[in-house]
């Protein structure tokens, strides 16, 4: 469960995000998406992407530190290309089954 801060914060990742490369799937996951963060916790946000250049990580990187710098709050990125996630290693991923059990979409 998302505080009202929380979507706020994912919300505004996720507009500016999407001002630079289309989206396919963005959700928080972690203590703050199960409820639990302390208030020092960071964001931890899955950003699902058709592509991804090493330009395009750095720069989602870049946007991920203004928004926290910004709003107060550590946001950690795990980036994933569909392909990465249906064809290689990372679709298997346990972090990947626990994002699609307990991840929250904005």
């Amino acid at each position: 469960m998302l505080t009202e801060t929380d979507l706020q914060i994912a919300r505004e990742f996720q507009r500016r995000l999407t001002d630079i490369v289309p989206v396919l799937d963005l959700r928080v996951f972690g203590s703050r998406a199960r409820g639990n963060a302390v208030p020092d916790s960071d964001m931890d946000v899955f950003v699902e992407l058709e592509m991804c250049t090493p330009a395009m990580r750095r720069r989602i990187s870049e946007i991920a530190w203004e928004v926290g710098f910004e709003m107060d709050r550590v946001i950690s990125t795990v980036i994933a290309t569909r392909d990465e996630l249906e064809h290689g290693a990372m679709g298997a991923s346990p972090l990947i089954l626990n994002i699609e059990r307990e991840g929250v979409q904005p």
